[in-house]
Formats: structure tokens, sequence, C-alpha cells
């Protein structure tokens, strides 16, 4: 591990994942000699890619194709280690079956490491819409109530009423704007999807565990995937995280010091320029360069 990027190799909770070769697979699918499944899902998906080692850094990173298998990877890893897990994943009748033929050594799991994935930070955007909506509601709520106790008489009768007392005032004295600002929470919509994408990231992360991540850059735009880019290794450097992520965004893939592997060359470990993908986008920004030059 590179000590000019990471703080200790005490940050290296998995050290390392093994999943079943060819043989193994045969040996046991020869066993069970089930006939009614057409698919027998996860086995056959990194045996057939010659994938059985990962050694893990700090900061690890799964690139390939759609298909190559680095989901695939992900979720077998979080579930072989028991990582907490919030959205449904593709979990088929030989999942279990699968798992018994991995093995991994980690000097310890944190508590509260997690795996998490696109659908998680979906699934939170979709939940601060419907929060907004409440928020749109409330806020017609507010505004009604203000233009009625602005025009009406209120008088106090008891401790009860000093809350409305307090509205009353508020009304005639605060412009409309000003008292729904008072009265409601701050509207997240404020921010966008990929702001709130990023914000969801540097919630759920926290010290001192060990977090998988498919795709975190869905949603996010260039500039936020940068930042998110920043945030990873900042908490690798500085408080005891530890990542495994598969990712296609050349922000991530960029970080210091990660290690890479091309699930499309046999998990083969690589530079992130060395990559097809960062290649053709090497060329292309080559090949337009005239149009930057000012």
């Amino acid at each position: 591990m590179s000590k000019q990027y990471y703080s200790s190799n005490s940050d290296i909770y998995l050290k390392s994942f093994e999943f079943p070769d060819i043989a193994e697979e045969d040996l046991f699918l020869s066993e069970i000699r089930r006939t009614c499944y057409d698919t027998f899902y996860p086995f056959r998906i990194m045996a057939t890619r010659n994938i059985k080692y990962m050694d893990f850094d700090a900061i690890t990173i799964l690139y390939g194709e759609n298909g190559s298998g680095k989901s695939t990877a992900l979720n077998v890893i979080g579930e072989k280690l028991g990582l907490e897990r919030d959205s449904l994943y593709n979990r088929s009748n030989f999942y279990e079956d699968y798992l018994r033929c991995c093995s991994f050594y980690a000097s310890r799991i944190p508590e509260g490491s997690s795996i998490i994935t696109s659908d998680d930070v979906f699934d939170y955007m979709m939940n601060i819409r419907a929060l907004n909506g409440g928020i749109d509601i409330r806020r017609d709520e507010l505004i009604e109530e203000a233009v009625s106790l602005k025009y009406s008489s209120f008088r106090m009768t008891s401790l009860n009423d000093y809350d409305k007392l307090v509205k009353s005032n508020d009304a005639k004295r605060l412009t409309q704007s000003k008292f729904v600002r008072k009265n409601v929470m701050g509207n997240i919509r404020e921010q966008s999807n990929g702001e709130t994408g990023l914000r969801y990231f540097m919630e759920k992360i926290t010290e001192n565990s060990l977090y998988l991540l498919d795709e975190p850059e869905n949603s996010l735009s260039a500039g936020n995937q940068e930042k998110l880019g920043k945030f990873i290794l900042d908490s690798a450097r500085f408080y005891g995280c530890q990542f495994v992520i598969a990712t296609h965004s050349p922000y991530l893939l960029s970080i210091p010091g990660a290690r890479i592997y091309n699930m499309d060359e046999e998990g083969m470990v690589c530079r992130w320029t060395d990559l097809p993908n960062i290649r053709k986008l090497y060329d292309f920004f080559m090949e337009h360069r005239s149009s930057f030059d000012i």
C-alpha cells in the first residue's frame, strides 16, 4: 500500500477475497445434478473471467464494461462479509451455495460497514422529493394561515393560546414569505439531484468502516464526481475508511494510490490511464483539442 496517500496499514480491514475457479464450480454443479434451472447465477460469472483472487488496498476499484461482473463481485463480497445493505439485489437460488465456495481474509470487519448501491441513492432522492412535496403542501397551508391571522383579531385567554398569539403577531409583522420561512423547514429542493446524491454519501459514510460502492457516480455531475473522489480519498487518508468501488467514472478511477482491477482482462491490476475507456476519452479530447484553444 502506498504510504504517500494513506495513513496506516491497520486501515485495511478486508485484505483479500477468493472466488471459486472453474474446477471448483464444475465439482459443485456436477454434485447437485439439478436440471430444472437454466441459470446457476452467481456461478459462471467470475470463474469464466478467470478471476479468482483479489487483494485489497485502502481504495480498490473494479472497472469493466457492463456485464463484466463488477456488481456481482461487490454483492458476493458484501454478503460473504455480512455487510449492512438497504436495497434488494439479484439473489438467485444458488447464492448461498456460491457463498460457501468463497473465502476471505480480514483483520476485522468494523460495525456499520455497508454496501451502497445506486438504488440506495435513487431511493434517497425519491424520499427527498416526497418530503419536498409535503413541504409544498405545508407552505400553501401557511400562506392561507398568514392571510387569515393578519386580518383577524385575536385575544389570548390562557397560556394554551401563547403559540397562536406568537403566530398572529408574526403574521401582522412579517411578510408572507418570511412568515412561511419561519414556520416551515428549509426546502431541500434547493439542492439538485446530483447535490442530493453527493450529500447522501457524505451522510452515510462515517469514519473507521469498510464501504462497498456500486457505481456511486450515477446521477452525479462531473464536478460532483470530482468532489466525491476527494471525499473518498480524504476518508481513506484521515478517517480510517476502506473502499471497494465499482465504477466507470474517470474522476474516481484517477483517485491517487487506488488499486484498479480491470474485470475485462481477467481482473488484471492496471493503471487507470491504461484502461480502454480512459484511452478513448483521451483520444477524443486530443482529436478536438483545437476547440479548446483560445
